[in-house]
């Protein structure tokens, strides 16, 4: 699946299989200015860490096209990536994605804005391609991770609708499946987006592989009774030290892991760690409208005047996670040193 998300140069727009109405509805959203683009990416059109920094890359080059006939172009370009760089606060990929085009555009002097957007509409590409190598190679490396006959738990959706295509989470899964390993998956359903139950179902499902639909709920009693031998989750941000953000609910599943012996691994390409970030106390952690939890299709479930918490993400400890599967290996304790030293690795190729 690498079609969910393309660019037409003929006019300048970005398509996006629209996530909200899956599995049921397959239609695209099409993004011809940035703030479409600022307005897909907050009502979740297209989510994941790496699906929104390649989102985020194509949503630069729309914010160029719309001024770069003005005479003041810089600096009107610059109030929209700023715009656009905190569209939401949590995927580091966002931030990464729009400044790394800006930091191509410092080092080009006074490029002519038509000089610059071929410039970034080849590197947006190349990010793009890039993405679904970096899950690839992840998938081989983490495929290692998962034994023939397991039954491997993943939480919302790190699969190819997160990504460019193939998948982080779902990437290894894939890879494993590939590979001829027996394995099945259960999917847990992520309230109170339903990411799980609608969309990693929805990709495991199309793929043939064996997948079942758990309650968030249920964790405890399912590995409780020895039905799960593997935990493998996304993320969106992770902090220098190994501690990882990804969607609400992953702490708790971590946390059940340990408590009944069972590997719980991060699988995430090196541009979601933020070495900027020491520890998971210094993420941030989106709050999302009420209105997720206090409705369901639209139907009222809570009563009026009740307050809901709705915060769309929490922070493993690094301490709970037995490794972080990147396209430069499967990084282990002491997270430190091993993701200091898988950038360096990267740096030198």
């Amino acid at each position: 699946m690498h079609n969910h998300i393309y660019f037409t140069t003929k006019d300048h727009s970005l398509h996006l299989l629209d996530q909200r109405l899956l599995p049921t509805r397959e239609e695209f959203f099409v993004c011809r200015t940035s703030e479409e683009i600022i307005t897909a990416l907050q009502v979740m059109v297209v989510r994941g860490a790496p699906a929104i920094g390649v989102t985020a890359a194509w949503g630069c080059i729309i914010a160029l096209h719309e001024v770069m006939q003005q005479p003041q172009w810089a600096v009107l370009l610059h109030e929209k990536l700023d715009r656009l760089a905190h569209a939401r606060p949590t995927a580091v990929n966002l931030r990464w994605a729009v400044e790394h085009l800006r930091g191509l555009w410092a080092g080009r002097g006074d490029i002519p804005p038509a000089e610059l957007l071929p410039l970034w509409e080849y590197e947006a590409a190349a990010m793009q391609a890039d993405d679904i190598k970096a899950c690839q190679t992840m998938g081989q490396y983490g495929a290692a991770c998962i034994q023939d006959g397991d039954t491997v738990m993943t939480h919302c959706n790190a699969g190819a609708l997160a990504t460019a295509g193939y998948g982080t989470a779902l990437g290894v899964i894939r890879a494993a499946w590939e590979a001829g390993k027996k394995i099945k998956v259960i999917a847990n359903e992520t309230r109170p987006f339903l990411q799980g139950a609608r969309l990693t179902a929805y990709e495991l499902a199309q793929d043939g592989i064996p997948v079942s639909v758990a309650c968030d709920n249920a964790c405890a009693l399912l590995m409780q009774r020895g039905m799960v031998q593997c935990v493998v989750v996304g993320a969106d941000r992770i902090a220098a030290n190994g501690d990882s953000a990804n969607k609400i609910g992953t702490y708790g599943v971590a946390l059940l892991a340990h408590e009944h012996h069972i590997p719980f691994y991060i699988a995430a390409p090196l541009s979601t760690i933020d070495l900027t970030i020491m520890s998971g106390a210094g993420i941030p952690i989106e709050e999302r409208p009420a209105q997720e939890v206090s409705h369901i299709g639209g139907t009222q479930i809570t009563p009026d005047n009740v307050p809901v918490f709705n915060f769309a993400f929490d922070v493993t400890p690094a301490r709970l996670i037995a490794g972080i599967i990147t396209e430069e290996g499967v990084l282990r304790p002491p997270y430190t040193e091993s993701i200091a030293a898988a950038f360096e690795r990267q740096a030198k190729k």
